[in-house]
């Protein structure tokens, strides 16, 4: 029963609208009676979803607005006002069919979303054939063709084809992405022109655009530390108004001022404004290709004043060559084979990096890897074909007992000098090659810092596992305040307490596994999407699905004008509740212009949140 009324609740308002234009025509007309009976049951019927919603409400020992209405609609019953009655529960309804129409489209984003979700995926069979089957049914490994205009159902590796994907459902980039064997391509993308065949390595609730939509609901589901206030002051408010209104009846004997009072005093406005301009934020965020995991983190986000940067991925492309293989000592297809085969088990950008180097000089299937292990911020040590391999920094050399003669030593600063990192590379306990490994710069990073320096960052601090010279030229060609470098992913987190200490708000942004650790502990931590680890995805609080640093400028600039918006809305609701309150009690304002005026501060702000959905820094 209660589930048919919830249904009907459009239904109940328009049919209670009818009534209470027949009532008051048949008032006016001279059939009092009449009038009075049609308004009457306008009220009846419109009170039952306001008292179900009551109901429900109390049982969860709330005092809901629901019940401060019910309560006035029995007062102005008990004192023959049936105009006022009939009008105040048909505004109270129209108004709460207005806020969840209103309220919908600042949840357009994902709606959107959801519905651009792949639904189907054109299986290869073994014989070449194509069936079409339901995206839920394709499991990892299985061949995918994705046709002209077709939706790529999951995330996987492209095995066959030359095609130009549109990412911006997941990035929020429309420049279409050229992509050819060999190349990852993600779930919600489109593929604009061209044909691919795809092997599945991500599938159903794994792939990336499923967990792009997992992540906004989540976000827009939490709540800032002003709306948990507002949610708390309700609670002693509501029923405040309440005990207010019996005070305003027992001094002034006037029942009509007091229910007025009970009606005009309600938060509606006031509890709503917080949530509304959280939501729109997150859907904006979202749309733009920054994922805002919740409202504290948008409360957080706009009170940060420092910057921490990882280099490699974040600050760079992440997408590093090898521009000089210098081998001292040995053969060296053998050392770029034995070296590529080891940096297979390394998920760092440098390991990858090698890998690439390595597949176009050496078949590395003819080398076997009997063991390897990754040593954080360190690199790569490891057993392949019975040789004992080390690559990686000084330090891990070191740790290993290898000596680095004096003329290796000179040959790689020199390197590292002119920006490269140099990955040192021994073979059982010999040094036998320097690996020249070069990153550019994101283009625009230069003008994304400029941005949210304008925005009021204060500091901006760069954390990284490279060594000092290639660090030191990064930060000046971009004008980074503060660099650390050769780090452990603990000298990281070490740092980042540092700035806290300093009473500095942290946002530490970084991609990688070994930016995690420090990325949990910053107040803020933000992810790269595109190029970045799971963990460090699921660790960050913000995650920029494009790996722009122009959406961390947007995401900043948002946060800080989805506060601003809140604070409107929440003195919007106060002026409103203050003005009102001072008509009833001059007598200027009876309970029908005052639900009136009510419902109209709630679509108020509503709709000042609704700015927020087109918002531009």
């Amino acid at each position: 029963m209660i589930r048919f009324i919830f249904k009907q609740e459009n239904k109940i308002t328009l049919i209670a609208f009818i009534l209470i234009a027949a009532g008051l025509i048949l008032r006016f007309s001279g059939n009092t009676d009449a009038g009075n009976t049609a308004l009457i049951g306008a009220t009846v019927i419109a009170v039952l979803p306001i008292s179900i919603k009551a109901y429900q409400a109390a049982r969860m020992k709330l005092f809901s607005i629901e019940l401060l209405v019910i309560i006035a609609v029995i007062g102005a019953l008990f004192i023959g006002e049936y105009v006022e009655s009939s009008i105040v529960t048909f505004l109270f309804l129209f108004g709460s069919y207005l806020e969840a129409r209103t309220l919908e489209r600042t949840r357009s984003s994902i709606k959107e979303l959801t519905e651009m979700a792949p639904q189907e995926a054109n299986l290869i069979l073994t014989d070449g054939s194509r069936k079409l089957i339901d995206v839920y049914d394709v499991e990892i490994g299985d061949k995918i063709a994705i046709l002209p205009g077709g939706m790529i159902p999951v995330d996987g590796k492209v095995m066959r084809g030359e095609a130009e994907v549109n990412e911006a459902a997941v990035s929020g980039e429309s420049i279409p992405v050229s992509k050819i064997t060999g190349d990852q391509v993600l779930s919600g993308t489109i593929l604009d022109s061209g044909y691919l065949e795809i092997t599945a390595e991500k599938v159903g609730d794994d792939t990336t655009f499923s967990k792009i939509i997992e992540l906004v609901e989540e976000a827009q589901d939490s709540k800032s530390n002003a709306e948990r206030f507002l949610d708390r002051f309700a609670q002693y408010y509501t029923p405040g108004v309440l005990i207010l209104s019996i005070i305003v009846w027992f001094i002034t004997k006037d029942f009509h001022l007091a229910i007025t009072f009970l009606v005009i005093a309600c938060p509606g406005a006031l509890v709503i404004g917080a949530p509304v301009s959280n939501v729109a934020g997150i859907g904006n965020g979202a749309k733009n290709g920054s994922l805002i995991k919740g409202g504290e983190v948008i409360e957080k986000l706009s009170k940060v004043d420092t910057l921490v940067f990882d280099k490699t991925g974040t600050l760079t492309k992440g997408r590093p060559e090898v521009t000089d293989f210098k081998v001292f000592a040995g053969d060296e297809i053998e050392l770029t084979g034995l070296i590529g085969k080891l940096e297979t088990a390394s998920e760092h950008h440098l390991g990858r990096a090698i890998v690439e180097y390595a597949e176009k000089t050496s078949d590395l299937s003819a080398y076997i890897m009997e063991q390897a292990s990754g040593v954080k911020g360190q690199g790569i040590e490891g057993t392949i074909s019975d040789h004992s391999i080390v690559a990686g920094n000084r330090k891990l050399l070191r740790e290993n007992g290898i000596d680095i003669p004096t003329d290796i030593e000179t040959y790689a600063l020199e390197r590292e000098k002119k920006g490269n990192t140099a990955v040192f590379a021994a073979v059982d306990s010999k040094l036998t090659a320097v690996i020249s490994i070069a990153d550019k710069i994101r283009d625009d990073a230069k003008e994304a810092l400029a941005t949210m320096r304008n925005n009021g960052i204060k500091h901006v601090v760069m954390l990284t596992g490279d060594n000092r010279h290639t660090a030191a030229a990064v930060a000046a060609e971009l004008g980074i305040d503060e660099v650390h470098a050769e780090l452990l992913p603990e000298d990281k987190v070490t740092h980042v307490k540092s700035l806290k200490g300093e009473g500095r708000m942290i946002s530490m942004a970084g991609d990688g596994i070994n930016d995690a650790p420090a990325i949990a502990t910053a107040d803020v931590g933000l992810a790269m999407g595109k190029g970045g680890t799971d963990i460090s995805m699921e660790t960050a609080d913000v995650v920029l699905m494009a790996d722009k640093l122009s959406q961390y400028a947007h995401a900043l600039s948002l946060s800080k004008g989805t506060m601003h918006n809140m604070k409107q809305n929440i003195i919007i609701a106060l002026v409103t509740v203050a003005l009102l309150l001072v008509g009833v009690l001059m007598g200027g304002v009876n309970l029908a212009i005052g639900m009136f005026a009510h419902e109209a501060s709630v679509l108020i702000v509503i709709l000042n949140a609704m700015r927020l959905i087109k918002f531009k820094p």
